[in-house]
Formats: C-alpha cells, structure tokens, sequence
C-alpha cells in the first residue's frame, strides 16, 4: 500500500518559508526598480510597508510556536530549477521528505514543476500571500500567482520556450490534473494558475476520493486464497515492476476480479475499483497517481472502447480490466497484456473455509461446497449468508445454509428462457429399478468431480471441449425422468431450470440458435441444472437435405453439436423415444439412462409411495391396481391425487373405491378400454 503520512501541512508550511524568501526579493527588486512604487494608488492600494509588514510576519512554525520576527532562509535546492527537464531526485540527502517530494518523485515532476505547483497553492495555505501576489501582480484584485509571475519567483526568462511549455495542456502539470491555468482570454504571462482542491488535500493528508467519482468506486472482494497461486505470485510480480495494463478474460464472472485482488495485494498495491463513465476518467487518473493506486475495472460496459481508450491513454497508471469477453483489439490503439484468468474450480474449500471461519469444521465442507464454482466475491458474500441463516435459526451452520446460500448467489437470467424449479425431493421420491438409480447417482458424482478428473488428471478430450456433464434420460411419458432430474439437482444442491422450447424455437433462420446460445452462455455462468424436456425436439435427427428446411434443421443441429461441446455447465435431455435423438449428440453424452415402464411390483411401490402421506381407510391395499391397470409412475400419481380429492369432498379417508375410481380416470384420459367396463 502507498506510505502517506497523516498530516502534510506542517511540512509543506515549512517549505514555504523558502518561498518567502524569494518573493522578498522580488519585492526587493521591484521596490527598487519600479517607478510607480511610490505610487499612492499602485495596485489600488497595497503600501510599501504594508508588504514589508507581511513579509516580517513569518508563517507559523510546524511544532505550533510562531516565529515572529525571524526570517527563515530557503531549504537547499540541489537543481537547477531553470533547466525545465531536471528531474526531482527523492533520494537527495538535503531533500525534505514532505508529501509535495513523495508526490513529485512517484510521478515523476521536475524541480521547475515542483516548484511552480508550490507557488501556485501558497495562497490555499498561508493567507498571507494574497496580498503579496496582488503587490506584484499590479492588481491586489489578482491573489493568484500567475504565468510570469510564478516564471519571475523561479528566476526563469519568460521568454524560454522551455520554460514556458511547462505550462501548456499536454505539460505533466496539467496533463496530471495537478494544476488549472486560468482565464485563456488573458495574454499568456497574465493567466492565473490554481491547484484543484484535491490535489491539494492529498498534500495535506486528506485521501478522500475526488466527490466527482462519489458513487462510481466499490470495495475490492475479501481476499480469500486463490485457485492458482502461481498465476497470482507471477501477476503480482509483474506489478511490482512498473505500470501496465491487463486484461484478464473470466470464464465467470467474478473470477478476474478475486484473481485481480489477490495480485495487488501481494503486489503491495492499493487500487479503485471503478464502474463509473468514460467523462470521470480525468478525475479518476488524478486520484490513482495521488495515492500510487491502480485502477480496477470488472464487468466492462456494452460499449467499453471509449472507457478503454481514455485509461490506456495514462502510462504511468496501472489498469486491470476483467470481463467475460475476449479483448477487441478495437478498444483502443494501445493494446493491454490479454491473459486467461484460471478457472475458479468447483469444489475449492480453501476461499470457502477461510470466509467461514471455525464454522466450517462443524460438517463436510467439501461436500457441500461440491458444485459451486463462485467466484471469491460470491464466496464470500455467500458464507457471510450462510452465517447469517444459522443466527436466524439459532443453531449452528450446517450444508443446507451453505446450499441455499449458493444458490442464492448463482441467481442468474435463465428464467428469461426456462421455468426455475427449486427441488424439494430426495431419492426417496423415486422409485426406479437399481440400474438407473445408480446411473442417476454416478451422474451427480461426475457433477462434483469433474474439475478433479477432467482438470488435474489431465482427461479432458481436449480441442476445447468444457467441462459440462451431459445426460439423456429415455422412456415413456410418466416414468419419472422430470422427477429424477429435480432429485439430481437437490442432491447437488442447484436450482433446476427446465427450458421452455416455445421460447427456444423460432420460425425465423438463424433465431433458435441465438437463443440457445443465450441459455447455455448464461448455464455456464450459473451453478444450476439444465433441463431440456422433450429434447427430441431440438436435438433430433439430421435428416438428407431435400429442401432448405432440412438444411437450416441440419445448421441448428450442428450448432448444437458444437455448443455441447464447449459446455461448462450441467445439462440433462428428456425424451420419449431415443431413437429420435441424433447419434451424434448420443456419443457426446456422459450417461444414458433408460427410463423402464414400471412392472408390477414397482407399481405396487408407486402406489404405497403415492399414498404414504394421505389418510387412507383401514386394510386399504392397492394391489389389485398394481396388477391390473398398467399405469406409469405419473398417471398412478395423478390417480391418487383424484381419489384424494374424492375422499375430502366427503371429508373422509381415502378408500379403495377412490383408488379404482382414480385409476379409471387415468384410463380414460389415454383413451384405453377400462378393466371391468363395457366397451362403449
């Protein structure tokens, strides 16, 4: 962090004692010279002894004892303040360590320009000069030092091109924003200069942000331990070598920014995290040089070339850009450093169990953190949450707040384009045979461990495919595939977004792919699971291209094959009959699993299952129905929810007469003869 003491005025007062030295002569000189000193109405009116009474008024001493009556002498100047082009040496042993040094040093400033930012602010610091640069100004209307009078105290001719080019708009003085000449109607020598008001409070130890940029500054995240430490250690190193500018592309969101972090702080860096407009950027440039701070930017506007351009144009400045999109090299003409930030892993404990402290160890953190890949900044806000809903309870910390407080911060667009499902299941709702139970349970594994096989083993395809995990689940319509995708969400812990194919597809060429490109961009920014129910629809067959329907069908097809690809998230494909689905999209698939029509034992299962939080009548047995009505696990649900509505119309419990009645029913919507009813 930069080293600025508390208080600055005591210094600075000091140094201006050799200011007044040298105005003293000027006066001298003036007194002597000038022929309307003796004027009475010279300067309307400022008296000789008037000026020789300010100048034997000595400004008070740093320790607080006025020094009245002596006059201290200039401190040793070690350059030459006429050569414009000398810099300012801070590690001269006769140089004051003042902020007005450390300021000119870090930017760097020449002596001439240190010199001339002194002149120029006397009068914000010791009221006494006011007068004094009216005397010599010929205008006591005029308390500013001026162009040629400011090159008069420096003792440099006012007609050195050198000299004078200090003071022009591309001049480090003003091209720095740590100087205002004034009034550009005035002849060149006659312009007023001013120091802003918050150059001069920095020198005074005042590090208040500028009020221009109040609103537009945010808070870096808590520094928590990165994923790739040696990414971070060589950024930083890098830092610590001198202004640069890096753009770092985010797999998602949050990732560059906690990268960014924990760089500078290593680094020894402090930085504004800016998120304002391109017109603050002057004021926004001024504060990082006056605090020796770099400037953070995550989350890029829309357009961002203007915002870009503006912050590239300062070299002197450390700038660190994050954003999800690869850098166009039509931002700006100064091209930054692009680098990747690392992939924030799914799983990492180390960010999770430092933001929760001794909390953590009260369950398996690693499992309950299994699925999330926040970024540092959601960790963190995400424990603090978690936290938060044990006080509530009164208890201690347990998954489930950790898990509901991920969720939480993965909140994301996706219910622009499917229905959120927030999964209250668990494997004791499905009733399914052992074979796709366990492919259901292999395919939550692969969810939490895919970071580690794909990532650290090395076993990624390669060609940049993502790390998603993809299934398909076949069989008929009320086998529970819906069901079991809502019971692989709340094992993992995530929302369930099912995909709404009706604002997927799109009569119109080239849309169904924009708007799929806009799901799985936003599943792959979210820890959430994907559902594509009825994917047959758009996951079908490439057929031979007969017409250009089929060939557009074909494109999306292709699309498709493509972005499942380079898929990061989790994403699950519903359908009725597998054999629609197109080969390619099968091989690409992590698990299939098959869906069987429920035989009669597992019938039986599903009505006792169905029934088991329903008042039902003694020696109630549904195994009659198990046999004879050959009902999905769905349609046996949607019977019992019809013979429990029976049952409470007449506000008793449900009796095997309802169970019939129910099953019936059933039938009937199919459009199937009913057992035991004549065929109409």
């Amino acid at each position: 962090m930069t080293d600025v003491p508390p208080a600055g005025g005591p210094a600075l007062l000091s140094r201006l004692a050799g200011l007044r030295d040298r105005v003293a002569a000027l006066v001298d000189h003036r007194t002597a010279t000038d022929p309307t000193a003796d004027d009475p109405l010279r300067g309307l009116y400022l008296s000789e002894e008037a000026v020789r009474h300010l100048l034997s008024t000595a400004t008070a001493d740093p320790s607080g004892e006025a020094q009245a009556g002596d006059t201290p002498h200039a401190p040793h100047t070690p350059h030459d303040p006429h050569d414009p082009h000398t810099p300012h040496d801070p590690h001269d042993p006769h140089t004051p360590h003042d902020p007005l040094d450390r300021l000119a040093a870090r930017l760097p400033l020449t002596a001439l320009d240190t010199a001339v930012l002194l002149i120029a602010l006397a009068p914000d610091l010791d009221r006494g000069f006011e007068p004094l640069y009216g005397y010599l100004n010929d205008d006591v209307s005029r308390r500013r030092a001026t162009v040629g009078l400011a090159l008069e105290l420096c003792g440099a001719p006012v007609h050195l091109a050198a000299a004078r080019a200090r003071f022009h708009s591309a001049a480090p003085l003003r091209a720095l924003g740590l100087l205002d000449v004034e009034e550009p109607e005035r002849p060149f020598l006659s312009r007023s200069l001013r120091v802003p008001d918050r150059v001069l409070a920095h020198l005074l130890g005042d590090d208040t942000p500028d009020a221009a940029l109040h609103g537009h500054l945010l808070p870096l995240p808590e520094l928590l331990p990165a994923d790739d430490e040696d990414f971070v250690a060589r950024l930083a190193a890098r830092l610590r070598r001198g202004p640069l500018t890096v753009h770092l592309r985010e797999h998602r969101e949050g990732d560059g920014l906690a990268c960014v972090a924990a760089a500078l702080a290593a680094a020894g860096l402090g930085a504004l995290r800016y998120t304002g407009p391109e017109d603050r950027v002057p004021e926004l440039l001024r504060e990082a040089r006056l605090g020796g701070r770099a400037i953070v930017l995550s989350g890029l506007p829309e357009q961002p070339g203007p915002l870009i351009s503006a912050l590239t144009a300062a070299t002197d400045v450390t700038v660190l850009l994050s954003d999800p999109r690869p850098y166009d090299p039509h931002w700006s003409v100064r091209d930054p450093l692009v680098l990747d930030a690392p992939r924030r892993r799914a799983g990492g404990t180390a960010a999770w169990a430092a933001a929760l402290g001794p909390d953590a160890d009260a369950f398996d953190l690693a499992t309950a953190v299994a699925p999330y890949r926040l970024g540092g900044e959601r960790v963190a806000r995400a424990a603090h949450a978690a936290l938060g809903l044990a006080a509530l309870e009164g208890g201690p910390l347990t998954a489930a707040h950790i898990r509901l407080a991920a969720r939480q911060q993965s909140a994301s667009g996706l219910e622009r384009h499917a229905r959120r499902i927030r999964p209250d299941v668990t494997w004791d709702d499905l009733v399914l045979p052992d074979r796709p139970l366990t492919q259901l349970r292999e395919l939550a594994l692969r969810a939490r461990h895919r970071d580690r096989v794909l990532g650290d083993w090395r076993l990624s395809a390669g060609g940049g495919r993502g790390r998603g995990v993809l299934g398909l689940f076949a069989g008929e319509s009320g086998t529970g595939k819906t069901l079991s995708a809502e019971v692989v969400a709340a094992e993992l812990g995530l929302d369930l977004y099912v995909v709404q194919l009706s604002s997927v597809v799109d009569k119109y060429v080239g849309e169904t792919e924009k708007n799929l490109e806009r799901i799985f961009t936003e599943a792959d920014r979210t820890d959430a699971v994907l559902l594509f129910d009825e994917a047959d629809a758009v996951f079908g067959k490439r057929s031979e291209v007969k017409d250009s329907h089929d060939r557009y069908a074909n494109m999306e097809s292709a699309y498709l094959l493509q972005r499942l690809e380079s898929f990061d998230g989790i994403a699950l494909l519903t359908t009725n009959l597998r054999a629609n689905i197109d080969e390619a999209f099968t091989r690409r698939l992590d698990l299939v699993v098959d869906f069987p029509f429920p035989d009669p034992e597992q019938r039986l299962a599903l009505w006792r299952h169905g029934l088991s939080h329903v008042p039902c009548a003694p020696g109630i047995d549904p195994s009659p129905l198990a046999k004879e009505f050959e009902l999905a696990g769905g349609s046996i649900r949607s019977a019992v929810v019809t013979a429990a509505y029976l049952a409470a119309a007449r506000d008793e419990p449900v009796g095997d007469g309802d169970l019939l009645e129910g099953a019936r029913r059933e039938y009937r919507k199919a459009g199937r003869l009913v057992p035991g009813e004549a065929n109409w």
